[in-house]
């Protein structure tokens, strides 16, 4: 496979790999200090709502076959049901940040903080630096949608899409690994 023959423009392809390796680092690190306390980790992870983690990965994948809907219909000219696929993918982002609020509103009031284990501090590093994508996906949906024309709604569900694979690779560590090894 050429550079040429990827789908869209190179720059969102440059932009889209520096997002996962910075991301991939936070996890290796996490990784490696899980190694140091499994039994704290695990205890940690205990104190998280799988539930609500659940509902964030139906949103986030939900949104992204909205995006890419949007990115089929804006390529078929179909300008009007491509903004309808921006915006319920943006809708999606949206709640997204509703529920993962919701999520830091219920640990803060247990008392759980960056600084109360190693684990929480790359939890709310990782979701943190997440969400703040979710809120540039949600901006860029948006803008995007406003003429929803082929390349640009391309590179909009591109970085989209990023945001879904980022949280996907966050899930893994943060509640699945580990469970049960307590």
């Amino acid at each position: 496979m050429r550079l040429d023959d990827l789908p869209g423009e190179l720059i969102m392809w440059v932009l889209i790999v520096s997002e996962l390796l910075i991301f991939a680092a936070g996890i290796t690190v996490m990784m490696a200090m899980r190694l140091t306390d499994p039994p704290g980790f695990a205890a940690a992870q205990a104190m998280l709502d799988g539930r609500l983690a659940a509902l964030n990965t139906m949103l986030l994948v939900t949104s992204g076959l909205f995006a890419a809907r949007a990115e089929r219909a804006a390529s078929q000219g179909r300008h009007g049901a491509a903004r309808i696929g921006l915006g319920l993918a943006a809708l999606g982002g949206v709640l997204f940040l509703v529920v993962k609020g919701a999520e830091y509103l219920h640990e803060i009031r247990a008392g759980v903080g960056m600084d109360s284990h190693p684990f929480f501090t790359f939890y709310f590093l990782l979701t943190g630096f997440h969400a703040a994508h979710v809120i540039a996906g949600v901006v860029v949906l948006g803008l995007v949608a406003i003429r929803a024309r082929a390349q640009p709604v391309q590179a909009g569900a591109m970085f989209w899409h990023m945001v879904d694979l980022v949280w996907v690779l966050i899930l893994v560590p943060i509640w699945l690994l580990g469970q049960g090894n307590g």
